[in-house]
């Protein structure tokens, strides 16, 4: 390609330095001839030299673009084609009207009007894809029948209790997985730790699960100007762009999407809504299971995790006893509940 347009460039060229001669009076055809042969041959080498230069940069250049498709939804893909044309009939349009004017200002004027079309061509074009693309986005945040979408972290996937949450029916909306969290799935999944690698494995078996009980999508954006290990940053990107909600376990995360305005549904905080209510005189029959940090102090577990500290339990360590709440206390890695043992109660009274 390069060669033929060369080598028609320099034919041209060599044309209009003969017609330069005739202004001369310089005549001749052997002259005509030598001009168009010498000059198509110059222009096909120059072709040949520059099309190694050219191919590498337009390759470096198609990779890049290339890369930044795949990462968008088709129907960004759609938005944004959609948008350019528009935006390229607006400025064809305004060519039409506003730059009649400049034009007759002779060629100078006409050079100037093709000058100011190719700015604002340009301008429309971008313009046009920008908002094409935001407007092929929005579909995404609106499925579900109008519900946001729930945007699924990382720590989701591996704590698994979101299986059970989408069958009892409670989270309503279209899940979403973006491309770059089942990329770090993957890496803790081919970990060398064997804990990390177990619990990338069974986040693989939680998605499966997932694909099996409701329609799981699977998000292609990414954000370049971000590093690429920063997942918290592009999840919190990601749900603001398209007005959807994050879903995660992570506390630190939890707090940037706050600070960013963004809603998050953290499982943690539902598991502690929904544990059952336990006041203080209230009596439990418990398994204390290992000693506490403080002298004498047991430790036991109710069915839903909640952990009881039995004061002066650490002599009731793998027995089954009756206990009397002291008091219930609410900490940021869930509810801790102090009790006695009800033997002790009944013989002090």
């Amino acid at each position: 390609m390069f060669i033929v347009v060369f080598a028609v460039t320099g034919f041209l060229l060599g044309r209009e330095a003969y017609l330069g001669m005739l202004s001369l009076h310089v005549a001749s055809e052997a002259l005509q001839i030598t001009l168009s042969i010498g000059s198509s041959v110059a222009g096909a080498l120059i072709g040949v030299l520059l099309a190694p230069l050219a191919q590498t940069f337009f390759e470096d250049e198609l990779n890049v673009a290339e890369g930044a498709i795949e990462r968008l939804s088709p129907a960004e893909i759609v938005g944004g084609a959609v948008g350019l044309i528009v935006g390229l009939g607006i400025s064809l349009l305004a060519k039409n009207i506003a730059f009649e004017f400049v034009s007759f200002g002779g060629r100078s004027g006409h050079y100037l009007a093709i000058v100011l079309y190719l700015v604002v061509a340009i301008f429309c074009a971008y313009l046009g894809v920008r908002i094409g693309s935001k407007i092929g986005a929005r579909p995404l945040a609106e499925r579900g029948d109008s519900m946001p979408v729930k945007i699924i972290d990382t720590s989701v996937i591996v704590d698994g209790r979101i299986l059970e949450i989408v069958e009892s029916g409670f989270l309503e909306g279209t899940l979403v997985v973006p491309r770059f969290v089942l990329r770090e799935l993957q890496t803790i999944a081919d970990s060398s730790d064997p804990l990390k690698r177990t619990r990338g494995r069974r986040g693989l078996e939680v998605l499966s699960r997932l694909q099996e009980l409701r329609a799981l999508d699977i998000s292609e954006r990414d954000y370049l100007d971000l590093p690429p290990g920063s997942v918290d940053a592009k999840l919190v990107r990601l749900a603001r762009d398209v007005r959807g909600k994050l879903l995660t376990n992570d506390y630190n995360l939890n707090r940037v999407a706050s600070v960013e305005r963004v809603d998050v549904l953290n499982i943690n905080e539902l598991s502690n809504a929904v544990k059952p209510v336990v006041l203080p005189g209230e009596e439990l029959s418990v398994h204390v299971i290992r000693e506490g940090k403080e002298p004498n102090q047991g430790v036991a577990y109710l069915d839903d995790g909640t952990m009881i500290v039995v004061e002066q339990g650490r002599r009731l360590i793998g027995e089954e006893t009756e206990v009397v709440v002291t008091s219930v206390l609410q900490t940021v890695a869930g509810r801790m509940i102090f009790a006695r043992p009800k033997v002790q109660n009944t013989s002090i009274r």
